[in-house]
C-alpha cells in the first residue's frame, strides 16, 4: 500500500471516529430516553460496552417501572461484566433478581452473579473472599433452580473454587510450619484437615501435625512437655492408621520413639 493510500485510510478512519463521537455526544445530550436506550443496545451489540454503559447510566433509573425496566437493568449488569468490572456486575445481577424475582431471566441473573465472583477470584496466594462468594452464589443458584440450565457450570465453579480454597488453606498452614511457628501451624493444619477432610494434601498435612506437636514439645517449658509429647504420640497413631506405607514413616517413627522415651522420664 502506497503512502497516498495510507494517508487516505488514516483520514477516513479519523473522519469515521469523529462522526461516531459527534453522534454519541448528540445522543448523550438528548432528553429522549427511549432513543438513548435503543442506542445503548446498539452500542452493546457492536461490543462498545463503554458507550453502552455510559448511556445506560442515564436511562436505567428513568426506565424503572416501565416495560423496559428488566431489559435495561440486565443490559446494565452485562455491560459491567463485559468491561471486567465484576464487583459491580455481581451487584447489578443481584439487584436484578431481587427486583424481578419472577422474571424469566431471574435464573440467568442468579447464575451470572456467581459467574462475576468466579471471574473476580484471584490467584491462590491472595485473599480468597471472592472464591468463597462464588461458591455461596452458585450454591444459592443450585438451591433455587435444582433443574436449572446452568447446573453443570455451577457445579464446576464450586468444585474449582473449593480446590482453590483447599490449596490456600494448605499453603497458609505450611507457611507457619516452614517459619517454625509450630503452635500457629498446629492450629491451621488441623483447621485445614477439618475443613477439607478429603484434601489431596492430607498425608503431608498430617505429617506436619505430628512434627509440629513434637517440635512444640521439644521446645516447651518443663510443665508442658509431657502433654505435648503425649499429643505427638496421639497424632502418630492417627497418621500410621491412615498412611502405614508413607514416605514419612521413618521420621514419624523416630519422633514417636523419642516422645515415648521422654514421657517415661517426665
Amino acid at each position: 500500500m502506497g503512502n497516498r493510500a495510507i494517508s487516505f485510510l488514516v483520514v477516513f478512519v479519523c473522519a469515521m471516529l469523529f462522526t461516531d463521537c459527534s453522534e454519541y455526544y448528540k445522543i448523550q445530550k438528548s432528553g429522549d430516553y427511549m432513543m438513548k436506550f435503543q442506542k445503548a443496545k446498539d452500542y452493546y451489540e457492536y461490543e462498545d460496552y463503554y458507550h453502552a454503559k455510559a448511556l445506560l447510566d442515564d436511562v436505567v433509573s428513568v426506565l424503572r417501572g416501565s416495560d423496559k425496566a428488566e431489559e435495561s437493568q440486565m443490559l446494565y449488569a452485562y455491560c459491567h461484566y463485559k468491561m471486567h468490572d465484576y464487583t459491580m456486575g455481581a451487584y447489578y445481577f443481584e439487584t436484578f433478581y431481587k427486583t424481578f424475582p419472577f422474571s424469566e431471566r431471574a435464573e440467568e441473573a442468579y447464575y451470572m452473579n456467581g459467574a462475576c465472583y468466579y471471574k473476580d477470584s484471584p490467584r491462590v496466594e491472595l485473599d480468597q473472599a471472592c472464591s468463597l462468594k462464588a461458591i455461596n452464589a452458585m450454591q444459592l443458584y443450585l438451591n433455587k433452580f435444582p433443574q436449572g440450565q446452568y447446573i453443570n457450570e455451577a457445579n464446576n465453579v464450586i468444585e474449582e473454587m473449593r480446590q482453590k480454597l483447599e490449596e490456600k488453606s494448605y499453603m497458609t498452614a505450611k507457611l507457619y510450619f516452614k517459619l517454625r511457628e509450630y503452635q500457629a501451624a498446629n492450629v491451621t493444619l488441623k483447621n485445614s484437615l477439618k475443613e477439607f477432610p478429603d484434601s489431596r494434601y492430607r498425608e503431608e498435612l498430617m505429617y506436619m501435625v505430628v512434627k509440629s506437636n513434637f517440635m512444640l514439645a521439644e521446645n516447651s517449658v518443663e510443665d508442658k512437655k509431657a502433654e505435648r509429647y503425649q499429643n505427638t504420640v496421639t497424632e502418630y497413631y492417627s497418621f500410621i492408621d491412615e498412611f502405614p506405607q508413607s514416605q514419612y514413616i521413618k521420621e514419624i517413627e523416630s519422633m514417636y520413639n523419642q516422645s515415648v522415651e521422654q514421657i517415661k522420664k517426665l
